[in-house]
């Protein structure tokens, strides 16, 4: 994959595509830590749309009625389960805490999506022999 492709993401919410089960999408959901912190909940999914593949959680934490809000990006590798109420992820609060920061000014540089990659320990899925991780993401239409 291209440089391009990285800086080719999209909020979900951004666009006229939406996953193709109401069901499955998991905007609004409350998101837990492995260690079964709350971390807030999902505000946005970024997506590639060329591929249709989710490959970040937007969670918003903190706040009040959308003002304040901290937000992070979490890689889809680390979500370890998914319920009707909640995005459980693999990763302790504390390491979530420490994750690059979010900043409106450079979420298209593909050395931010590095930066979180790396931090996260997963590999990017513009890297040779990645493998998109499937169930239990939703795809997008």
């Amino acid at each position: 994959m291209t440089d391009d492709k990285a800086a080719s993401l999209q909020k979900l919410s951004d666009i006229a595509r939406t996953v193709s089960q109401e069901d499955e999408d998991i905007r609004g959901r409350n998101v837990k830590a492995r260690d079964g912190e709350d971390l807030g909940e999902v505000d946005d999914l970024l997506i590639d749309p060329t591929e249709n593949n989710v490959r970040f959680l937007v969670v918003a934490s903190g706040g009040f009625l959308g003002l304040g809000q901290t937000k992070s990006f979490i890689p889809v590798e680390a979500v370890a389960g998914i319920t009707a109420d909640e995005v459980r992820i693999d990763q302790a609060k504390d390491k979530i805490a420490g994750a690059p920061t979010y900043d409106p000014d450079i979420v298209e540089e593909r050395g931010y999506y590095e930066d979180l990659y790396g931090y996260y320990g997963y590999t990017p899925y513009w890297a040779p022999g990645y493998i998109y991780p499937g169930y239990p993401y939703p795809p997008v239409r």
